[in-house]
């Protein structure tokens, strides 16, 4: 497995990512996570429409709560063209109560606790902390699963560029 030292900083220590760093036109790579019925999810059963995977270390933190919320309301138009996720290593069942707490319907979470695969195969799971986390970072990918947008967030404690996010979304789904 590829390891990518110091590719992020957490509250500015530095960290290393397992997995490739993935770029615009690369073939989105394939994962299994659980849904919030406790199915598995792949890539492949996603719709064939543009896919938001907005990739977060915990719901249950400030401003990865304020990014699934940002991205909730800027999709309400688009929801009809775009399949929005939240990815973390939260287990569904805190993901599922985040949701109904915070009237969260257009973004489905996907948990990577079942084998970490989305975490490993997009480059985004952080070695050496005291627990397993998720990197902040986005992936727009198209209908036919190449990736249009990547943003690796490089201090996790900060935010995406919503309005570039925002803007490939766009773009991606006509």
């Amino acid at each position: 497995m590829i390891k990518r030292p110091s590719a992020v900083t957490f509250k500015g220590q530095p960290f290393a990512l397992i997995g490739p760093q993935l770029k615009a036109s690369d073939a989105a790579p394939d994962f299994a996570c659980a849904t919030s019925s406790l199915e598995i999810a792949t890539l492949a059963k996603t719709p064939a429409k543009t896919r938001l995977f907005s990739v977060v270390p915990s719901l249950d933190t400030p401003v990865c709560s304020m990014q699934t919320k940002k991205f909730e309301e800027a999709l309400g138009a688009m929801k009809d063209r775009v399949a929005a996720y939240t990815v973390s290593l939260d287990l569904p069942f805190a993901q599922k109560r985040f949701c109904s707490a915070e009237n969260i319907t257009t973004m489905q979470t996907l948990s990577d606790t079942h084998d970490q695969s989305f975490g490993k195969n997009y480059g985004v799971l952080i070695e050496g902390l005291v627990i397993p986390l998720l990197s902040r970072a986005i992936f727009v990918v198209d209908k036919s699963g190449k990736i249009s947008y990547c943003e690796y967030v490089p201090e996790v404690t900060k935010e995406p560029n919503y309005e570039k996010v925002i803007a490939a979304l766009k773009a991606t789904a006509g």
